[in-house]
């Protein structure tokens, strides 16, 4: 009988510990993977909140100097500076009349009077299968998500690049307000989905990378851009076409209460001329992981003696779609290969990526599948 009871209380006692220390890796792997994110959201609001109240005095600041100095300026400006342009009063951008005729040898300008600005953003789930059904047939797109203007000749030849994994029902809902969009600022374009298998960490810089090489395998293209699966555009006027220099699209998010979360913020939305983004060697390929690949390509923007533009006012505006499973595991690594961003420059990007893709070609979107592991991209030592 001793026996029996002296078994029960090293049973329970084996039991109670077994739950104190799983407790206790649970909540470090909370701590370690998803506060972080959590945390970083909140860091950004309550940042957002003090942005916003800081821009309010600015502005309220700024109209009385304004009013106080509107007759007596020295240099011939409504800005005691001599500054004619502010950060808090955007200027009226001037768009092509309603009655603009396109002529079908010159380019397709910039500013058509069919971008009218603000987009009504539905976030309402759509089956893909309707968009694919409807669209090519009503929007006249072309096997792969192909599309030419026959009224003008297209200024830019564009690549959309998403890197994807298990965002399934978040495709349509950006179909179904980017494909108009574009459409709308007469560029040519095409869709690359570049989704990513296996079981290792998201890359979505190597998805990136993997999509640009087959993106040119297609067409020569002149223009890429490189766009978060779950993030959707709110004004038309944000011109998909890239410029002179590398262009940060999606300036303005909702979850950050539409304030850059800091000024080398580079996430989201961006575009390069394939140019640029040779000149740069693409992407890191070294992030798995949440977090950090798109501040490492902040650095070789302008290590490669570049600047990063963004829309003005309030046409950088995106919503993001809320996600309804966990999101990627953030990598706890990036902060130490950010600080050897220069050394890495050459040795980690296009040049040093190997992959062997499966291709599926749909109606709205040509599907590149890749199963990624580091060895795929070897680094030397720097």
């Amino acid at each position: 009988m001793m026996n029996w009871r002296r078994l029960l209380r090293i049973s329970n006692r084996s039991f109670l510990a077994f739950i104190f220390f799983f407790s206790m890796s649970t909540s470090c792997l909370y701590f370690i993977y998803v506060a972080p994110g959590i945390a970083n959201t909140y860091y950004f609001m309550v940042q957002a909140q003090g942005m916003m109240l800081r821009d309010n005095v600015r502005t309220i600041g700024h109209m009385i100097r304004l009013y106080t100095n509107k007759n007596s300026t020295l240099n011939g400006t409504d800005y005691p500076d001599g500054n004619n342009s502010s950060e808090y009063i955007i200027h009226p951008t001037t768009y092509l009349p309603e009655n603009f005729t396109i002529a079908h040898d010159l380019p397709c300008p910039e500013k058509l009077p069919s971008m009218k600005g603000n987009i009504n953003v539905n976030m309402t789930e759509i089956p893909m299968e309707e968009i694919q059904l409807i669209f090519p047939k009503h929007l006249h797109i072309q096997s792969g998500g192909h599309w030419k203007p026959n009224d003008c000749r297209p200024r830019w030849k564009v690549a959309v690049l998403i890197p994807f994994r298990n965002r399934r029902e978040h495709l349509p809902i950006l179909f179904q307000h980017l494909v108009p969009m574009l459409q709308r600022q007469r560029l040519q374009f095409a869709f690359y989905i570049i989704e990513q298998t296996g079981t290792q960490p998201f890359n979505r810089a190597m998805l990136f990378n993997v999509g640009f090489k087959e993106a040119m395998k297609d067409l020569d293209w002149d223009c890429l851009v490189f766009h978060d699966v779950d993030h959707i555009p709110e004004n038309d006027r944000n011109y998909y076409g890239c410029g002179q220099m590398p262009r940060h699209f999606a300036a303005k998010l909702d979850k950050y209460m539409y304030i850059l979360p800091y000024s080398e913020f580079f996430g989201g939305v961006s575009g390069l001329t394939v140019e640029q983004f040779r000149k740069i060697n693409g992407f890191p390929n070294a992030f798995w992981g949440w977090g950090g690949e798109d501040d490492d390509l902040w650095n070789r923007v302008h290590y490669a003696g570049l600047n990063v533009t963004r829309p003005e006012g309030d046409i950088g505006k995106y919503k993001s779609i809320p996600h309804h499973h966990r999101g990627e595991v953030q990598f706890l690594g990036r902060y130490k290969l950010l600080r050897y961003s220069k050394e890495r420059q050459h040795l980690d990007g296009l040049n040093n990526l190997n992959y062997t893709p499966k291709i599926t070609l749909c109606s709205l979107f040509k599907n590149i599948t890749v199963n990624l592991s580091p060895e795929l991209a070897p680094v030397e030592d720097y």
